[in-house]
């Protein structure tokens, strides 16, 4: 259900004599379910050693993803677009855990160029590379073709993810035993795949939401197709929708769809630190060490993503289509070695 839709519906429940009660029922349960699920802080998993990559780390659940590894004395590099708002979450998460080895680095994920001289930097500085979460993503972009050809929401929430990863899976074979995490959404459901979309042709007309959808549900066969290409390497990758949480994911949508958002997540949504929780059970829980290839509930449960998201032939396509689009060289992945 689009975002607008839902409002519309729910904002007539509103002037109901029980509108209130309803509410503070509904408010109860949730707490209620949340309480007894896995919780970073009861996990003693200490990450000194270790390096880890943060993709949007200035902001939203991917800065309390990386607050979350620093406190557990990792490396992490915070993978992000704008230096003064990178250097901020930079400063805070070192003052917050009082580890100091929290660094920025420049990345914007919806240019392919940046995505190689972040991977050509990172090569310079580390012998390898433990945990990478792809998590950076916008929803609501307007439709634009990139500088590349590309159209601009496909290109941040996935193709640019799916470059960045494979151009740094040399490093991530260094490492005992790395991890990669892949920032989905339950949106994949209704999420489809047309192949014109890529270079902005035959686009959905004015739904963002659907091309955020559509991105999702490609994170999720990337996902799929990526953990047959890493049997017995060492590295796992694994999906995860976060729930629905209180983040800047809105701010490219209009102003009453913005405010109406915000209103009922105050009740009813995650907060960004809750939305951080299912994305850290994947990166560092024992629970997940040596799993692959799975899609992780925002409640840090295996379940089955969509049908289409388990078609294998069609992540095989989507893989090989998404290899032409982003000029990735397989003698640069370390798929030969």
């Amino acid at each position: 259900m689009e975002l607008s839709l839902l409002f519309s519906q729910l904002l007539p429940l509103t002037s109901h004599p029980f509108f209130f009660a309803v509410s503070i029922v509904l408010i109860l349960i949730v707490r209620l379910q949340r309480r007894g699920r896995w919780r970073p802080r009861d996990c003693p998993v200490d990450l000194n050693g270790k390096t880890a990559i943060v993709t949007g780390a200035n902001t939203g659940i991917g800065r309390y993803i990386a607050q979350d590894l620093a406190q557990r004395n990792a490396r992490v590099i915070l993978a992000c677009r704008s230096l003064e708002r990178g250097g901020r979450a930079e400063r805070e998460i070192r003052r917050r855990t009082g580890n100091n080895n929290v660094h920025l680095r420049i990345l914007d994920t919806s240019s392919m160029e940046s995505v190689r001289k972040f991977v050509e930097q990172i090569k310079k500085e580390e012998k390898q590379l433990d945990i990478l979460v792809n998590n950076a993503a916008a929803s609501g972009l307007k439709e634009i073709i990139t500088s590349e050809g590309l159209e601009l929401s496909i290109a941040t929430n996935y193709l640019g993810p799916f470059l960045l990863t494979n151009l740094l899976l040399d490093l991530m074979k260094c490492s005992q035993s790395a991890r990669i995490v892949n920032v989905s959404s339950t949106n994949h459901r209704r999420g489809k795949i047309d192949f014109r979309h890529f270079k902005g042709e035959n686009l959905p007309r004015f739904q963002a939401d659907a091309m955020y959808n559509n991105t999702k549900l490609m994170n999720v066969l990337f996902t799929r197709e990526l953990c047959n290409q890493l049997h017995q390497t060492g590295v796992t990758v694994n999906a995860v929708h976060p729930g629905v949480v209180r983040t800047e994911i809105m701010k490219n949508h209009n102003l009453f769809l913005r405010i109406i958002f915000n209103l009922i997540g105050i009740f009813f949504f995650k907060s960004a630190e809750e939305g951080a929780v299912s994305t850290i059970y994947c990166a560092v829980s024992k629970e997940l060490e040596g799993v692959s290839g799975k899609y992780i509930d925002s409640d840090c449960s295996v379940t089955l993503p969509s049908p289409t998201a388990q078609d294998q032939a069609l992540a095989q396509k989507l893989w090989d289509i998404s290899e032409s689009l982003t000029g990735l060289d397989k003698r640069t992945t370390g798929e030969s070695s």
